[in-house]
């Protein structure tokens, strides 16, 4: 979950409910349709996104907490799934060791070289946190926060969108694909990742995150946001590359600064490049967060499919055009 950007819950209930009242007032509209998508794209089904959500989001990685053997499972898990892929690592494994956290904790990262003899050497990373909580409050004998939109839901985009391009190979510029561990405990996996590359001196076009895509917006004229919506053009370009109004601008996003709030930011901070997170919930259409019952039950498996797909060509023309059109203001 976009880290620390809620400190008393039942303040921000309320705080969330006037700024939730104020946004869909702006955003009449009936949510927007999503692009059609060719025949050769799809790849995200229903079928796939529910079996990848009920590993990540299952009783038996206990919550999927930094350091313990559940969120153990799961790093195994999507290594599997990028071997399967034939997506590379991208340094020697694709366990990621991270330096500053305490217990053996691991992003996950995977590497798809560029087909362009130029534009290979820029790459843009794809990313979103595996990690969660572990345990909340007892709820009916419950206390397993399982974490299904936070984010086993990015988790899953990731995975999807790393298959889909391993199988196709019809990206000019190389792709990264980052699992972010520790999160919750403060953005570690993403700051331990930025500051490695940036160590590296790799040319990083930009960065994005996905987090919390379970759930669809109601009354929206857009399908998802991101963050840190007026520092660079990503919104207009991404919605370019759609061919719809995919993405728009969330006044909860802007509210609580949740540009800073996600694995999105070290980056932007390390590279200073157009670094942003994806996302179909603000907290004003989902009552979960942190909680035992943000379980699979909850999520919209077409929903998610759909916002996957309809990322692929946005992601295609992002990693073919000549020059990098995605700037910061």
């Amino acid at each position: 979950m976009m880290r620390r950007r809620i400190v008393n819950v039942m303040i921000i209930g309320l705080v969330l409910a006037t700024i939730g009242c104020a946004a869909v007032a702006v955003n009449t509209q009936k949510t927007k349709s999503f692009p059609e998508i060719s025949t050769d794209r799809k790849i995200s089904s229903v079928e796939a996104i529910e079996a990848h959500m009920k590993f990540l989001a299952s009783d038996d990685l206990k919550g999927r907490n930094t350091g313990t053997d559940g969120i153990e499972l799961a790093a195994n898990y999507i290594e599997d799934v990028f071997k399967k892929s034939s997506v590379e690592p991208y340094f020697s494994s694709y366990k990621d060791t991270l330096s500053n956290h305490k217990k053996p904790a691991y992003n996950i990262v995977g590497h798809l070289e560029g087909n362009d003899p130029v534009l290979k050497n820029e790459y843009i990373l794809i990313g979103a946190h595996y990690d969660h909580i572990g345990f909340a409050d007892w709820v009916a004998g419950d206390a397993i926060a399982n974490g299904a939109n936070d984010n086993a839901s990015g988790t899953t985009a990731v995975l999807e969108l790393a298959r889909y391009f391993a199988k196709q190979r019809i990206n000019g510029r190389s792709l990264l694909f980052a699992l972010f561990s520790a999160e919750e405990k403060g953005l570690l996996g993403s700051k331990h990742l930025a500051k490695r590359l940036k160590e590296e001196n790799i040319d990083l076009y930009g960065v994005a995150n996905f987090e919390m895509i379970g759930v669809p917006f109601n009354g929206r004229d857009y399908v998802a946001f991101v963050t840190g919506y007026d520092k660079t053009n990503m919104a207009e370009k991404m919605n370019e590359y759609a061919g719809t109004n995919l993405i728009g601008k969330s006044a909860v996003a802007v509210s609580y600064d949740l540009f800073k709030r996600s694995d999105n930011y070290p980056f932007y901070r390390e590279f200073k490049v157009p670094s942003q997170t994806i996302s179909t919930c603000d907290l004003t259409n989902f009552e979960y967060y942190h909680h035992v019952d943000d379980e699979i039950d909850k999520m919209d498996f077409e929903h998610m499919s759909n916002v996957i797909q309809s990322m692929i060509p946005v992601l295609e023309k992002m990693s073919t055009t000549p020059t990098k059109e995605i700037k910061l203001y």
